[in-house]
Parts: C-alpha cells; structure tokens; sequence
C-alpha cells in the first residue's frame, strides 16, 4: 500500500504566513526581520489549536459563519500577542 500525506497540513499556517507578511509591510513593522518574522509566525501558531486538513476549501466548507468569526478573531489577538512579543524582546540589549 502506497501513502500519501502530501496535502496534509495544519489550515492556520497559510492564513498565519499570509498575514505576517501582509503585516510585515505596514510601517509599524517595517524594523522585522526575516527572522523575527519567522518568530512571529511560530509564535502565533503555537497558540492556535492545530486544525490539520487535506484541503482548506473542505475546512470553509463545513464552517458555520460563527466558526469563521471566531477563527479571525483568534487570529487577530495572536498575531497581535506574536508581534509585540517579539518586538519587545527584539528591544532588549543581549547579555
């Protein structure tokens, strides 16, 4: 028997990944490396619950109107977490 997880992947990675760099390019976070933007990206995903998939379409699907809400709404407020944190830990002077 032959396996193919190829098109497995966790659903929050494409919108994490988009939005970072979409944010990346507002003037607030013009200082963000490619690096802290990698660091940005683990550290939103690691608070997102892990939503693994085959397609993203089946996921929309299947999602009531209050589901996407709240999807977005968990976005926001880690990605907002994933920056700031980042940012402030970016500030301090290495020992």
């Amino acid at each position: 028997m032959q396996y193919n997880f190829d098109q497995v992947h966790n659903y929050y990675e494409r919108l994490v990944f988009e939005e970072v760099v979409r944010r990346s390019n507002e003037p607030e976070h013009h200082e963000f490396t490619a690096d802290m933007l990698a660091e940005v990206a683990c550290l939103a995903l690691n608070r997102l619950p892990a939503r693994y998939v085959r397609h993203d379409v089946d996921m929309m699907f299947y999602l009531t109107e209050q589901e996407r809400q709240v999807i977005e709404d968990s976005l926001e407020q880690v990605l907002q977490f994933a920056f700031a944190f980042v940012k402030e830990r970016s500030a301090k002077p290495s020992v």
